[in-house]
């Protein structure tokens, strides 16, 4: 009984975090870039268990016109799951839909590839090009960070009029190139991590490379999350979370009686 309480808890901490992951991809249905998280859960090493008292004093009760599906040793009944827990969580990187806004300084990805932009803790990758240009001509993000190109911060100039971007970065004003963007990818999903604030950090030892993918200039890249989907997952989600709790009192139940009625009558 207590490694069934054990178990039915874990599936409920399983599901809290689930949760927690699927209200995040709803509170960001909204955001440019954003790509949403999928919670990935797998079951702890299940346990062998046999029939107890099926072989005492030498006799084997399997035994049968010379046959013992025991081998000697009590029965094997099957396995015991003992729970479960959050593998990992994993990023969908799938293409969400364009948005055309006219901004000339919007710009959606097409494809693989991220923009890379200065923050405090060092370089962050992206894929919100929501971007603005600040008092001090640098191209920004709408945090404020600098969008970075292969020689620095970009910056346009104060008196430009036309600001063009190509497909794999190169940035124009006025018909003169003032910079380029840095357009990177990584071939690993696994290589980055999000920080928050729809910001990606490199793990220790993933280099870019250039991106295949293009860049759009006029578009944002909308969320990839569907709402009605996610709606739908946590509904789900609470549907399991609710039977978990259900198998945690009758659990609880059921430990009451041994302890305090059968307990008492022996």
């Amino acid at each position: 009984m207590w490694r069934g309480l054990y178990t039915a808890a874990s599936g409920m901490v399983t599901e809290t975090k689930r949760t927690d992951t699927i209200a995040n991809n709803l509170a960001n249905a909204n955001t440019s870039g954003y790509k949403r998280d999928e919670a990935i859960n797998e079951e702890f090493e299940p346990m062998l268990i046999r029939r107890v008292n099926d072989y005492k004093g030498g006799i084997d009760v399997t035994r049968f016109k010379n046959f013992s599906v025991g081998g000697g040793n009590a029965p094997v009944v099957g396995t015991l799951g003992l729970g479960s827990k959050i593998a990992e969580i994993a990023t969908d990187n799938s293409q969400g839909m364009f948005e055309t806004t006219g901004n000339p300084l919007d710009l959606a990805i097409s494809g693989q590839g991220y923009f890379v932009v200065q923050t405090p803790q060092g370089d962050r990758y992206t894929r919100d090009g929501n971007f603005y240009r600040g008092s001090n001509g640098q191209l920004q993000t709408v945090e404020g960070h600098p969008v970075l190109g292969t020689n620095g911060p970009i910056t346009i100039p104060a008196d430009a009029t036309q600001i063009s971007f190509g497909a794999k970065g190169e940035v124009r004003a006025d018909g003169q190139v003032v910079g380029q963007l840095q357009f990177v990818q990584f071939g690993d999903r696994r290589a980055l991590l999000k920080q928050g604030g729809n910001l990606f950090y490199a793990q220790q030892g993933a280099q870019p490379a250039p991106a295949t993918g293009d860049i759009n200039q006029g578009m944002l890249e909308r969320s990839n999350t569907n709402v009605v989907s996610e709606m739908v997952n946590l509904i789900a989600n609470y549907r399991v979370y609710e039977a978990g709790s259900k198998a945690v009192t009758t659990q609880d139940s059921m430990l009451d009686t041994s302890v305090n009625q059968v307990g008492r009558m022996t």
